[in-house]
């Protein structure tokens, strides 16, 4: 028996509507149907969208919220766990007290929390509403770039005078990462992205970074952000006074406080004698102590300060996101865990062991101290990271990486090499949404380009899109 027209265009609609989806009364391509009044549904394919919108905010809102408050967390019971200054001294200082320590820290997290989840949201409502207006497949080369860059202001939500330079170019690097992944695939850029396929090419740039970041910590911390700083001096293990004392020298400036020096090593038992028109600052980085005597016992001091840093890190998210393989494989998911925190502390104590090795080596071979020579020092510091795991050098680097790049523009514009700079109030809002556009892009449409892991995350937060409706059309 032969169909007649009607019945193909009823049959099609009938699947669609049986799948959750509805069928559109205009269709590209000839698709025009006429369903019987009671087929006419739009409500399922409304609903799949606002679902998706609000489950992509919610997602958002927790993973902000949990990584901004796990941190907050962490700094918070640090923080009750020493209880060295008293009030009167933090109020003179204007440092926060507990209570109001852990009022910023529930602010920040629920900040972080709404900036994430605004971000996830209105990427997805824009990627919905233009698929709406426009068709998937007429939009998809250019949808996914411009919802990422109207997300990316989301970022003024975490504080409308709180710059995130860091977080911004930190994007940005995994932006480029990104982009030249594509570009090696490409045969018009193949040949200019092919230096990035290096096999130690995250050991470089942390070596670049390094040579920026340690001398801005002895020599200009100011262009340093405050809690990177506050970092620094934890786990550079050494007094202000002593890193006062080192950028004197270095800058060729006649000390100001070697008393200062022999007081704070007097303090802690060791009696040092300081020579004022010395050379070279070992004395003052490690008393009397020499120079590999000073490497291996800063090594096991700084363990203890780095372990108790990485085992949050490796512990929560074994907690969270294996919490079901837990329960089944307890001892082979928290030996993993326990075993990355014992090498991640590993690599952060030889690197800043080493750190001041280095230095130490090179001004004792040239007999001299002076900011090119601290700068030099400094760099084969970050072929610590070849302790990490590979699958995390690159992270770690650029991370390194978008502090360097912050803190040398700093440098440059308080030299005056950038006077335009100032004017840009938000510059961080502003690469924040260009480097979101650029990852959302590769997101929709190279999607090879990301690690399983990553893209395993992107897919739960944003949701894959059903196939798309001119792909009926076509099939039908």
């Amino acid at each position: 028996m032969s169909r007649t027209a009607s019945d193909e265009g009823v049959a099609p609609a009938n699947v669609q509507l049986a799948n959750g989806e509805h069928a559109r009364g205009t269709r590209e391509g000839g698709c025009r149907r006429s369903d019987p009044p009671g087929l006419r549904r739009v409500l399922p394919e409304e609903w799949r969208r606002l679902r998706r919108c609000l489950e992509a905010a919610a997602k958002g809102f927790a993973i902000g919220a949990g990584l901004k408050g796990g941190l907050a967390l962490f700094s918070v019971l640090v923080r009750l766990r020493s209880r060295r200054s008293l009030r009167s001294s933090a109020r003179k200082e204007g440092v926060f007290t507990n209570k109001e320590a852990v009022v910023v820290a529930l602010e920040e997290t629920m900040r972080y929390g709404i900036f994430l989840g605004t971000l996830a949201g209105t990427y997805v409502s824009v990627d919905e509403v233009i698929t709406a207006l426009g068709g998937h497949k007429r939009t998809a080369g250019w949808r996914s770039l411009l919802a990422g860059l109207i997300a990316g202001p989301s970022m003024l939500l975490t504080g409308p005078n709180k710059q995130h330079t860091s977080l911004a170019i930190y994007i940005l690097m995994r932006a480029a990462v990104l982009a030249s992944r594509c570009g090696i695939k490409s045969k018009l850029f193949g040949g200019v992205c092919r230096p990035l396929t290096w096999l130690h090419g995250d050991i470089f740039l942390m070596c670049l970074a390094s040579s920026q970041i340690l001398p801005a910590y002895i020599l200009k911390q100011d262009s340093l952000p405050s809690s990177y700083k506050s970092f620094l001096h934890k786990h550079g293990g050494k007094d202000a006074v002593i890193l006062q004392s080192i950028r004197e020298i270095a800058s060729n400036v006649r000390f100001s406080n070697l008393d200062g020096v022999k007081k704070y090593y007097k303090s802690i038992g060791v009696d040092v004698k300081l020579d004022p028109n010395m050379n070279v600052p070992c004395s003052i980085v490690h008393g009397d102590q020499s120079c590999f005597e000073h490497f291996i016992t800063f090594l096991f001091q700084e363990y203890g300060r780095a372990l108790p840093v990485y085992l949050p890190v490796y512990l929560v998210p074994a907690l969270v996101v294996h919490r079901q393989g837990l329960w089944k494989r307890p001892d082979t998911i928290l030996g993993k865990s326990l075993l990355g925190a014992a090498r991640s502390s590993l690599f952060l104590s030889v690197y800043c062991a080493s750190a001041w090795a280095w230095t130490c080596l090179l001004f004792r071979l040239l007999k001299r101290c002076n900011i090119p020579m601290v700068v030099i020092g400094t760099f084969p510091t970050g072929l610590a990271l070849l302790i990490e795991k590979k699958s995390r050098r690159t992270e770690i680097s650029l991370y390194c990486l978008a502090r360097a790049i912050e803190s040398f523009c700093t440098c440059l514009s308080d030299a005056g090499v950038f006077p335009q700079a100032s004017k840009l109030k938000r510059a961080d809002v502003i690469v924040f949404s260009f480097a979101t556009a650029i990852i959302m892009h590769c997101y929709a449409q190279e999607r090879e380009v990301f690690r399983s892991k990553y893209l395993n995350v992107l897919d739960w937060v944003f949701g894959v899109p059903p196939p798309s409706d001119d792909e009926h059309c076509k099939k039908s």
